[in-house]
């Protein structure tokens, strides 16, 4: 194959067999370490997948990108290593286990699907360190314990906080946007520059 990600639907137009035959196929390669299983019907090279981009093979159709404390930490504002890789996609909320790793992904509304870079060696996204710290402050309020507490920031000088109101300005709906200026003023007080 020459994409790093493919379905079972692919092989099997690719060696012109039934689903179900290239589907024990890709089993027995599976079997022998040769490709892994992402989920249904999605397989990858494991050499081949960048890590960035592994939330938006996930997720496909819908978009994704790495944030929140996967982002923090690549961008040298927290200093706790996740132990999964956090995404954010316009795709429902899933938890997502692979023999590449594991990814929590999170939804948000399309108006708040931005803030992005391009990273990565295989196409994949990643947060800009102001989006990153909004969408945490952003999916404090839901039902997961995983955004109860924010862990210590470390301010980079590129931090601009310009920005991080601008994203801010975004959110949808009011009473949501209220909410995390207030949690972005009180982490903004305590701040030290470097």
């Amino acid at each position: 194959m020459d994409t790093p990600v493919f379905t079972t639907r692919d092989v099997a137009a690719r060696l012109r067999v039934p689903n179900a035959h290239a589907s024990v196929s890709l089993t027995r390669l599976a079997a022998a370490g040769q490709v892994v299983r992402l989920r249904r019907g999605r397989w990858a090279l494991p050499t081949r997948v960048d890590p960035l981009a592994l939330p938006e093979y996930l997720t496909s159709p819908f978009p994704a990108y790495v944030s929140l404390q996967s982002a923090l930490y690549l961008h040298g504002m927290i200093s706790q290593v996740p132990a999964l890789t956090y995404a954010v996609s316009l795709a429902r909320a899933r938890r997502y286990v692979t023999p590449m790793g594991t990814v929590s992904v999170h939804h948000v509304r399309p108006a708040f699907f931005f803030g992005y870079v391009e990273a990565g060696r295989g196409g994949g996204r990643l947060a800009t360190p102001e989006k990153a710290l909004v969408d945490f402050l952003y999916l404090m309020p839901a039902r997961s314990r995983l955004f109860r507490a924010i862990p210590e920031i470390e301010w980079p000088r590129r931090f601009s906080v310009r920005t991080a109101r601008g994203v801010v300005a975004r959110i949808e709906p009011r009473h949501r946007r209220v909410l995390v200026a207030r949690k972005l003023d009180d982490l903004l007080r305590t701040r030290r520059q470097p």
